[in-house]
């Protein structure tokens, strides 16, 4: 019997051998190289290259790329990767397209070429353009295996050059960028994060073409990193503007300041609603505005009444994605994009005597000023702006809903906004809203019963708090749905935290703040040992999300400023006196503030706790900082009213 099992467990080892020997040949050389160098990655770019031709005829500029991708998968979610998809539209023509795996089986890699491509419209619930996308599957992706995709598109509009990236969340082994252009083209070539890179840039002359040739070599990937304002700040990059090109009889200025790309946008929208005004809207005008005692109010009465009754549906084709919409068809149709919100807008104001100016602007995803990089890349919205005699400027987004007439939306505070003056035009900086017009303040009254909590609490919504309130609210169809709302909104000590009932005040209100009253329960929140009960009045740990990660690299951002005050008042029980309360905590610096404080008043603890958050965007010094300034408030957190009795 012994000699059996050892002969069988020879036979096994030698089988786990040749096993492991195989499967150690099955390994290239590219995997077991670049396993090692980058142990922490999903896959490598071997290969990352773009080539740029741009020639001159007599129809002006035509613009080809070139792409190759070939990617080196080290892991076992490979097939994760399997899927891909190219956006196209009318500005980005797609052309030729390649794409192979490439399993390494016998010692050599073997092609396996994709041959299903399916074209799809990208359409969904609230966005429609001309964009559509090209999808297919890489076969037979594995670990270890490679994926080679070419493709080329043509560039329809020179003033649509796109960035060319040096970085990504995978390493990049071998990153080439040639642009290869007439010599009549001339360029600016704007850097974005490179100064830290060892980028190799040349310049040659061939004939009649200039070369211009960027390579970088390994670069390790960059971590994702929730909360990150946009990749567009973190990946080093290159925006290629071609600012003018020359042809036999003239030179065309084509983007070499914010006048040229101002110059552009006016041709397209200069001659919108220059036809007949519908009479229905002219009578609609009139009656919001016919009671208002000043210029400003009937701004607002059509602004609110704009954002109330145009859908927001973005729909664009070709140059459609920037010209605007008759008014006549957007009031008909009750629908429409940003541009179309914008044209509405306008002629509203216009019927009503006022004047309104056309706007461009970037998202807060676009870390490009109008100075910088004088192209479309720079903006991605149109609102409308409004200025009163006093030169005060109101930006009027009416995509928003429930936006109060002077505050932006969150996602354009800060952003500087192309204003249109007829053939002329002004930069002006959005607002960013102050922390104490985005509050929370709360006013509880609690008591004990046994080690229950019973309350009651007055809480005052302004601000963008009060718009994501409504945007929420606006979907909450049934009295059930609602207090389940106000149970996460409104939660206070732990989960045990249940609303019996509440009274809404001021409820889609566009100006005034919105109130809500609520009488709550949390089971269990106190603790009885002998003769003393022990509270936290902590409520509510506003702070506990800014506990920084310590590893974290890149900037932090947040949708707006905003401030919480919290009060609490505790009912002392009747036969029990204060054993102990809690220092005051105060903690402040340019960036934050608060305040936790106990006194007693007769029978009554009265607790309060406020926050001010005054920042958008946290760099990873200004984290450090917030992570030092909060750790007495956090430990603040953990202390509690001790009573006893009497």
């Amino acid at each position: 019997m012994e000699t059996y099992m050892r002969q069988r467990l020879t036979k096994i080892l030698l089988f786990g051998l040749l096993i492991s020997s195989h499967l150690h040949a099955q390994e290239s050389q590219d995997y077991k190289h670049y396993s090692k160098l980058y142990p922490n990655a999903n896959s490598v770019r071997l290969n990352q290259e773009t080539i740029v031709k741009i020639d001159l005829d007599s129809d002006g500029i035509n613009i080809t790329q070139k792409f190759l991708e070939e990617d080196l998968y080290l892991d076992n979610g490979a097939s994760l990767g399997a899927k891909r998809s190219l956006r196209f539209s009318s500005f980005f023509e797609l052309e030729k397209v390649e794409a192979s795996t490439y399993s390494y089986n016998n010692g050599k890699y073997q092609e396996i070429e994709v041959t299903d491509f399916k074209e799809k419209d990208e359409l969904d619930n609230s966005f429609y353009d001309d964009s559509k996308s090209l999808n297919f599957i890489f076969p037979n992706l594995k670990k270890g295996a490679k994926s080679v995709l070419e493709y080329s598109e043509k560039v329809k509009n020179p003033r649509f050059l796109s960035p060319f990236y040096f970085g990504d969340f995978s390493p990049i082994v071998n990153n080439k960028i040639v642009i290869v252009a007439d010599k009549n083209i001339n360029f600016k070539f704007k850097e974005f994060n490179t100064q830290d890179l060892d980028i190799k840039f040349n310049k040659q002359e061939k004939r009649n073409t200039i070369i211009y040739t960027w390579e970088l070599k390994n670069i390790k990937k960059f971590k994702y990193e929730p909360k990150t304002p946009t990749y567009k700040k973190i990946f080093p990059h290159i925006v290629p503007i071609i600012t003018s090109y020359k042809t036999k009889n003239e030179e065309v200025i084509l983007a070499n300041k914010v006048s040229d790309l101002y110059k552009w946008y006016y041709s397209l929208v200069k001659d919108i609603n220059k036809e007949n005004v519908d009479e229905e809207l002219v009578t609609l005008v009139n009656g919001l505005t016919k009671d208002k005692p000043n210029d400003f109010e009937k701004v607002k009465a059509i602004y609110y009444w704009t954002q109330k009754n145009i859908k927001y549906i973005a729909f664009e084709y070709a140059l459609g994605g920037f010209i605007p919409r008759q008014a006549n068809d957007i009031f008909k149709k009750k629908y429409g994009d940003c541009k179309d919100n914008s044209s509405i807008l306008f002629k509203m104001l216009e019927i009503a005597g006022l004047k309104g100016d056309l706007t461009w602007i970037g998202t807060r995803k676009i870390p490009y000023d109008y100075n910088e990089v004088p192209t479309p890349l720079v903006d991605n919205h149109m609102i409308l702006s409004y200025t009163t005699k006093k030169d005060s400027t109101y930006f009027l987004d009416a995509t928003g809903r429930f936006i109060p007439i002077d505050y932006p939306t969150p996602f354009i505070q800060g952003k500087e906004a192309l204003i249109s003056k007829g053939e002329n035009f002004i930069i002006k900086k959005v607002p960013v809203i102050d922390a104490h017009k985005n509050a929370v303040i709360d006013t509880t009254f609690i008591y004990l019963e046994d080690q229950n909590i019973i309350g009651s609490s007055k809480i005052n919504i302004s601000g963008y708090k009060k718009v994501e309130c409504y945007d929420n609210l606006e979907y909450t169809s049934t009295n059930e749905k609602t207090i389940s709302y106000y149970n996460s909104q409104f939660r206070k000590g732990n989960n045990k935290f249940l609303i019996k009932n509440y009274n809404e005040i001021n409820k889609f209100d566009y100006d005034k703040h919105f109130i809500v009253d609520y009488n709550f329960s949390i089971n269990n929140y106190a603790k009885k040992l002998g003769n003393e009960i022990y509270v936290n009045l902590n409520l509510n740990k506003e702070l506990l999300p800014y506990k920084m990660n310590k590893d974290r690299k890149y900037d932090i951002e947040y949708d707006y400023k905003s401030h919480f005050s919290y009060t609490t008042s505790l009912k002392i029980p009747e036969g029990y006196k204060v054993e102990y309360l809690p220092e005051t905590t105060n903690i402040s610096n340019n960036l934050l503030t608060s305040n936790i404080s106990y006194i007693t008043k007769k029978d009554t603890i009265l607790y309060t706790h406020n926050v001010s958050l005054n920042f958008l965007t946290l760099n990873s010094q200004q984290q450090k900082k917030i992570d030092e300034l909060i750790k007495p408030i956090l430990s603040a957190y953990k202390e509690v009213v001790i009573l006893k009795k009497s």
